[in-house]
């Protein structure tokens, strides 16, 4: 937490995020009960939860889980991009607080909310679980990958490509985890889970 205070800018770049999300909430009329409410925060907690059950951490961040954004996931499938959006959010917003790296405030936002943010992608896609996974698993290697190749070239052995080295990095823990993450849901009974939560589809 005393890295992001000592960043004010980094911290404004969160509340700017925060508060596009509301607006496009408002907006689209996406009214929050007091079901949504709980679910979402059952659905972080044991996404905080499945996220200290690390398989395997890489020596400079990013790990591979036991599926910590299945339930983020299940968020934006019950509620849709927006609500999954906000949860995601949040859930960066805690991730940042637990263990933060900051070198830039625009780093912070691939780093962290947007990266997170981008589950809610699956929303689009409710139909069709898997393909909306891979979606939202695409959109959060593209926020780490751009991280890594703008912020982070000094961890690229001398002579590789910033643009490959990061790929190859984010690739070897985001494809395990993504492949985790649709065998969970593959063996979970998604129908009944998603009509056990409430809010309408």
């Amino acid at each position: 937490m005393s890295e992001l205070l000592a960043s004010p800018t980094a911290g404004f770049a969160m509340l700017g995020t925060f508060v596009l999300i509301l607006g496009g909430l408002y907006t689209k009329h996406i009214k929050m009960s007091t079901r949504t409410l709980i679910d979402i925060a059952l659905m972080l907690a044991l996404t905080i939860v499945l996220h200290q059950i690390r398989l395997f951490h890489m020596p400079q961040g990013g790990s591979v889980t036991l599926g910590a954004m299945v339930p983020l996931l299940l968020l934006s499938y019950r509620y849709g991009p927006g609500i999954g959006a906000l949860a995601g959010f949040l859930y960066g917003l805690i991730n940042i607080i637990q263990d933060p790296f900051i070198v830039h405030p625009v780093q912070v936002l691939f780093d962290y909310p947007l990266p997170y943010m981008a589950m809610g992608l699956a929303g689009l896609w409710r139909e069709h679980i898997y393909r909306g996974t891979a979606l939202a698993f695409l959109a959060r290697f593209c926020c780490h990958l751009i991280s890594g190749v703008v912020f982070f070239t000094s961890y690229a052995p001398a002579g590789m490509s910033p643009f490959v080295y990061s790929f190859v990095f984010n690739a070897s823990y985001l494809i395990p985890e993504f492949l985790i993450c649709c065998i969970i849901l593959r063996l979970l009974p998604i129908k009944r889970l998603l009509a056990a939560m409430g809010g309408q589809r």
